[in-house]
């Protein structure tokens, strides 16, 4: 397609009783509150404008935007004026274009006029409204000739996405509005007053060196080149565009990829985006240099021993000794002896074949997706209390709730977009709970500070949650009216989280928090009209993951918080489809859709469809696979798009495991730390060569389209299609589009998505079937799914994970916002410019009785493994608590994890180890140091 521009209105939409005005004769029909400069558009006149865009609140600086109005004074900005009823307006008088060509000269003035060899030529707001103005003559002069002038403002290109040339600067304020109303963080401002006005990124620092977080909101508001990528300067203005879904993190933001002929010059956030509308983080925006990186292995690889060199093979040998390598060791040790693990970075149709593949090729239920080590608990937990593996709401549910309560996430790293969502709602008075050990940005960041900062032991998030539900019921502030209507095994319930034993008292020495506060937070929850819960890991990474998500669901359901805008439990998912590898049946107990292998008529529909008898029989977890193969029963492992010799814990176990496979394929962009102990590699795609769908952490699935043709030649699916028909099972679509219409023929959450459907509307949440053709934003409205809410008793269980002697303190890990999960993508951008690597967080005391100063080389030693990473001395933690992210192979923090693990479903523990922390002698690297023995070989 053509490069897709998308109209700007000038202010934002507005909602109220419909007003008529009359602009340069037409009429048009708006709603009361609307500005005249987005009427006027609605009628199809555009009014000429800098200073306003309708991503921001109307400024009405540039005073372009002017007009005449039939009974008022003067010419007013039409931005800010508000049409009324009967209004009749003029933008096209005389008087109006005379002073708008004399605005137009003053700007020119002290501009330079290199249009032709200027970045934004073809792309500059500035050098259109020229045009429409009609200036011919700027009688200063310009320039130097001008007299004063800013053209010797110095250009800042510190930030390695985009270029601040301060000499193009009109001052409209766009940056600095984007900066506070988009994305929240407020890191720009205008310095100085009148002539000297000019914008800053904070006090005498250069952007990198500032508080920007590089979101490119200003970047995207700028009308002329003072903010361009540095891409743009480098490439060219491009041509043509292509809609896609960005492939980092659980939001699912949608941009435009922009190239010019095949070369992808930019991405810009798409206005239309359901999850993002128009908003994105540096990850999104600027990294994705890594799809084109020279790392990127683009041919088959395979080899007899992992202690071979690589051969590279043609497709057809590399699917062949595939094939043949899975038959041989089925024939020798059972059909039971292979299995796959899914990506929650690969697409909805791309991990339906694997699963299918494991199914109906292999012939058994041993396939498993990286959910497991993530959010496995959410879909126990929420299938189990609300009858569906699912959050509730739709990200612009946050608009409407009172008080908002982030459990175990920092979506400002996190999950970015989001977080400038909820920042605004805060911002507007809502209040804030942080249930958390470390003190996340949110806690306290401009204009915005927690009620409640609730800073927990880690590991007692089902003794604070019980608290705050007791805290409900005693003290009167439960929904006794929803619960009866809506909820079952309620009388029991109330029963048990009554207890004295739940009180904020009797768990205060046990959590850490005091019980005033405790019971502050649990009366502001409950006690609002409208109060939403927001999770992450910290939640789900314990060895009561589950146990605490149906704690939250409890909680809500208690307190009447579910089932309308600006409630809900909802979990902030880590990848971007995660939720919908989960959905396309990669759990080995379940068929897509959460269906269970044991039901006889899910299975009925399968059996007929793919040609074989799906087994009734659960297969092997991701757990049970590593430990299946250091036992020797469990001999080959497919793995789509996962590094879990990078991202599972306990390191060692995981390598042992992977060393004692048979035959071991990775599909991936990249020789990672799995690939080294694979015999094949077959090479994947960006998400810039997929066709397909993502489904976000609200449920909402979004179409990606490709950008540019599989540099590999051939789509991840095919492949997985030509595995299977090579082992004798004949599966082959198409395309994508067929796969997707595969899983809407046999999955009543998905009965109603297509291409074709998502092409004409732009995005659906599931679900989405003739009941609700259009998606299904927020969930449980009238019921829940399992008919009646489960009520659930949640007993607080110790984890078993403790501090010692040996070692006296908790690690706990976490994200940070330049970097996305292992790695393997973002670190091959300039964002490890912000984070090259990762670092301890130690708290003062910890550090100080240690002999610890900020930048020393220190040793992390747990009862499994050590490594070694630079302390950053900080207070976020309590005493007694340490903190590391998980970004870069060489730490290997989950050298130090260990094998404790969620109780329902085998989630790691990895947000509580006990370790200690020490002054480093010598370096260590995690594999010469893992539970201080080597890795074993395959044969040994």
């Amino acid at each position: 397609m053509s490069l897709l521009k998308e109209p700007d209105f000038g202010t934002p939409a507005r909602e109220g009783a419909i007003v008529e005005v009359t602009i340069d004769g037409t009429a048009v029909a708006v709603p009361a509150g609307t500005s005249v400069l987005r009427a006027a558009k609605h009628a199809g006149i555009d009014i000429p404008k800098l200073c306003a865009t309708d991503s921001l609140e109307a400024f009405g600086s540039c005073r372009l935007c002017i007009v005449e109005i039939d009974g008022a004074k003067g010419v007013p900005a039409s931005c800010t004026t508000p049409v009324a009823d009967g209004m009749v307006v003029r933008t096209q008088t005389e008087k109006v274009a005379k002073l708008r060509r004399g605005v137009m000269e003053l700007y020119i003035s002290d501009h330079p006029l290199d249009c032709l060899t200027c970045s934004a030529n073809g792309d500059c707001e500035l050098q259109d409204m020229a045009g429409v103005t009609g200036l011919r003559e700027v009688r200063y002069g310009s320039g130097v000739d001008a007299g004063a002038n800013h053209m010797d403002a110095p250009t800042d290109t510190s930030n390695p996405y985009f270029t601040f040339e301060a000499s193009k600067c009109i001052v409209c304020s766009r940056c600095v509005r984007a900066c506070d109303e988009v994305q929240g963080t407020i890191a720009l401002t205008i310095e100085g007053r009148g002539f000297g006005s000019k914008v800053a990124a904070g006090a005498g620092v250069s952007f990198f060196e500032s508080d920007c977080v590089s979101c490119g909101a200003c970047v995207q508001a700028c009308p002329t080149a003072t903010l361009q990528e540095n891409t743009v300067i480098e490439l060219g203005m491009p041509t043509r565009s292509v809609v896609t879904t960005c492939a980092y993190c659980g939001v699912g933001c949608s941009f435009k990829a922009e190239l010019r002929g095949d070369e992808l010059v930019r991405m810009v956030p798409y206005k239309d985006g359901g999850a993002n509308e128009g908003h994105s983080c540096v990850k999104g925006r600027f990294a994705f240099g890594y799809a084109s990186h020279p790392d990127r292995v683009l041919e088959p690889m395979v080899r007899d021993s992992i202690a071979d060199d690589w051969r590279t093979v043609s497709w057809e040998e590399a699917i062949s000794f595939t094939a043949r390598r899975l038959r041989e060791i089925q024939a020798e040790h059972g059909a039971g002896a292979i299995g796959a693990i899914t990506s929650s970075r690969c697409t909805n149709e791309e991990v339906y074949v694997v699963q299918k593949m494991v199914r109906a090729a292999f012939g058994n239920n041993n396939v498993d997706t990286c959910a497991r080590v993530c959010h496995s608990p959410t879909g126990y937990g929420l299938k189990q209390t609300f009858g569906t593996s699912a959050g509730t709401q739709d990200f612009k549910s946050v608009d409407q709730a009172d008080v908002i309560m982030v459990i175990g996430a920092n979506p400002t790293d996190g999950h970015p977009v989001f977080a400038s969502r909820m920042k605004r709602r805060l911002r507007q008075g809502a209040k804030l709970i942080v249930v958390d050990p470390r003190r996340i940005d949110l806690v306290r960041t401009p204009h915005i500070e927690a009620t409640h900062h609730l800073q927990l032991a880690p590991g007692t998030n089902v003794a604070v949650v019980n608290a705050l539900a007791h805290v409900a019921v005693t003290e009167g502030l439960a929904d006794l009216e929803f619960m009866a209507e809506r909820c079952e095994g309620v009388q029991e319930w109330t029963a048990f989280i009554s207890r004295p034993e739940h009180s904020p008292e009797a768990v205060a020495d046990i959590t850490g928090v005091p019980a005033e506060e405790l019971r502050a937070a649990a009366r502001l929850y409950a006690g609002s009209r409208n109060a939403a819960i927001y999770y992450g890991l910290g939640v789900t990474e314990h060895s009561q993951g589950s146990t605490m998500v149906m704690g939250m669901a409890n909680l809500a359901m208690a307190t009447g918080n579910i089932g309308r805008d600006g409630v809900g439990v909802n979990p902030l998912r880590g990848q971007n489809n995660v939720q919908g590898s989960c959905d396309m049946g990669s759990f080995p107990h379940e068929l897509p859709g959460y269906r269970h292998v044991s039901d006889d008529g899910v299975r009925a529909i399968y059996d007929e469809l793919w040609g074989v008898e799906v087994l009734d029989e659960p297969g092997l977890r991701i757990p049970n696979m590593f430990d299946s193969a250091i036992d020797g029963t469990f001999r080959a492992l497919f793995v789509q798009g996962e590094d879990i010799a990078q991202s599972d814990p306990n390191t060692h176990h995981v390598q042992a495991a992977l060393a004692a496979l048979d035959l071991l394929v990775v599909q991936d962009l990249f020789v990672n730390e799995t690939a080294k102990f694979a015999h094949v590699l077959l090479p994947g795609t960006s998400f810039l060569e997929k066709d397909g769908t993502f489904t976000n952490a609200e449920r909402r699935i979004n179409r990606v389209r490709p950008v540019m043709a599989p540099r590999t030649g051939k789509q991840e699916w095919e492949i997985v299609c030509e595995i299977a028909q090579a082992m004798g099972y004949p599966m082959h679509y198409d395309s994508a589009a067929e796969i997707m219409d595969e899983i809407a023929l046999t999955t009543p959450t998905f009965a109603g998505v297509s291409f074709a459907h998502l092409d004409r509307v732009g995005s659906v949440q599931w679900p989405c079937n003739d009941a609700a053709p259009e998606g299904t934003p927020i969930m449980h409205v009238g019921g829940f799914v399992r008919g009646k809410g489960k009520l659930v008793q949640t007993v607080y269980v110790p984890t078993k994970e403790r501090s010692t002697r040996k070692f006296p303190l908790i690690l706990t890990t976490g994200r940070i916002l330049s970097q996305y999960n292992v790695g393997a993508q973002t670190r091959r951008t300039a964002n490890v410019a912000w984070h090259p690597e990762d670092v301890l967080e130690l708290h003062p005391h910890d550090a100080e009785v240690r002999g610890i100063v900020d930048g020393d080389i220190v040793t992390l030693a747990s009862r499994v493994g050590v490594t070694s990473l630079h302390a950053v001395i900080s207070d976020r933690m309590p005493v007694g608590v340490c903190y590391t992210t998980f970004h870069h192979p060489v730490t290997g923090a989950n050298v130090v994890t260990t094998e404790h693990s969620d109780w329902a479903t085998n989630c790691p523990e990895y947000k509580v180890t006990a370790v200690q922390v020490a002054l480093a002698t010598e370096a260590s690297t995690p594999r010469q140091r893992a539970g201080e023995r080597p890795v074993p070989v395959a044969g040994q």
